[in-house]
């Protein structure tokens, strides 16, 4: 720890992102990543952007990738906020709207990065206890006043909630910014974008990473009264007023317009992971309901820590907790077939072994 850091800077405990080892052979199932690829559209159209125009500084407003989200969602291009993956969009809006005199709320159990932002900012939070069956209960959110975010579905339980009680929600909290994290609604999900119309405080955050294929172009968005969408623009121009290069936005754009593609690659996720839930429930594990593109599971015998050890041992990268409440679990992302029969020949090996220590 340099002397020249700032105190800030001291006490922070950054988020620790997943692996991303350079292992041979390895099967990749710890970071939410689509096994298939992007649209050959969104592919063509990053080349076409990486020409004699990089020389000049993207579109700072993004306003093609702000009109393309508004078609596609049916709003006002005014009610789109586009950033820097959806971890930048989160990180603005803690810092426009969630930053306020009451504490903000979220579950106990949820993405890890939300803390990380409230130590950054400086921001009070206060964690809600999800149920015994790790959903959230809206209800809970009432007790005290303050904004909330909500991960739908959660992360990394895969857990969601109906558009009804995301409604309830923001109806019961209207004095307080209501932030729903989307990144893997298109995988089962209900989404809260309908409802922008009725509630002012209610912002929903996507992202191109997962459903579109696009994790290494970093585009998120938000979709929010156009109110709330001019404080994070705000935010962004005080911090990084061309977050978004050319060949993102041109990449993003295309994505969005290759509708055939996109569903094609949600029908063989959602097959494969009928097919991941059907191997683990076969040795044995208990796996949580998922509407995401991965599954959390445990086995009854044997702890979280050591089965990731020993599937790292053969290769096979997971994620493992070591958190309160789900240190015995695993979050395994929804592979490839061949990903999944990888992945339960090494299950199948290791619990055929008693458990070291």
């Amino acid at each position: 720890m340099s002397p020249l850091w700032s105190q800030r800077a001291r006490d922070l405990e950054p988020y620790v992102p997943g692996e991303q080892p350079q292992i041979p052979g390895l099967v990749k199932l710890n970071t939410n990543e689509s096994p298939f690829g992007p649209s050959p559209k969104a592919t063509e159209a990053i080349l076409a952007a990486a020409g004699d125009a990089l020389r000049l500084y993207p579109d700072p407003r993004s306003t093609r990738l702000r009109e393309a989200l508004a078609r596609r969602h049916e709003v006002a291009p005014d009610q789109v906020f586009v950033g820097n993956g959806s971890d930048e969009v989160l990180a603005h809006a803690f810092a426009a709207l969630l930053q306020q005199p009451s504490p903000v709320r979220f579950p106990d159990v949820t993405y890890s990065f939300y803390p990380v932002w409230c130590r950054l900012l400086g921001i009070a939070h206060e964690t809600v206890p999800l149920d015994a069956d790790f959903r959230v209960r809206v209800d809970d959110y009432f007790e005290r006043p303050g904004p909330v975010i909500v991960a739908n579905p959660n992360a990394p339980t895969g857990v969601a909630i109906g558009r009804a009680e995301v409604a309830r929600l923001a109806a019961g909290r209207p004095e307080s910014a209501v932030v729903i994290d989307e990144a893997y609604v298109d995988f089962g999900g209900e989404t809260a974008i309908p409802l922008i119309g009725e509630f002012p405080n209610l912002l929903v955050v996507q992202t191109l990473s997962k459903s579109r294929a696009l994790a290494g172009l970093r585009v998120g968005y938000a979709i929010g009264d156009a109110g709330l969408v001019e404080a994070l623009t705000r935010v962004k121009d005080s911090f990084n007023s061309y977050p978004l290069g050319r060949a993102a936005q041109a990449g993003a754009i295309a994505s969005l317009e290759d509708e055939d593609w996109f569903r094609r690659s949600l029908t063989a996720v959602t097959r494969n992971r009928d097919d991941l839930v059907a191997a683990l429930t076969r040795l044995g594990f208990d796996v949580l309901p998922s509407a995401a593109n991965f599954v959390f599971a445990r086995h009854p015998r044997r702890s979280g820590r050591s089965l990731a050890a020993a599937l790292r041992e053969r290769a096979v990268l997971v994620r493992h907790f070591p958190a309160p409440r789900i240190n015995d679990f695993l979050r395994i992302t929804v592979g490839s077939q061949s990903d999944i029969e990888s992945l339960t020949r090494a299950l199948s090996a290791i619990l055929a072994t008693p458990e070291p220590g």
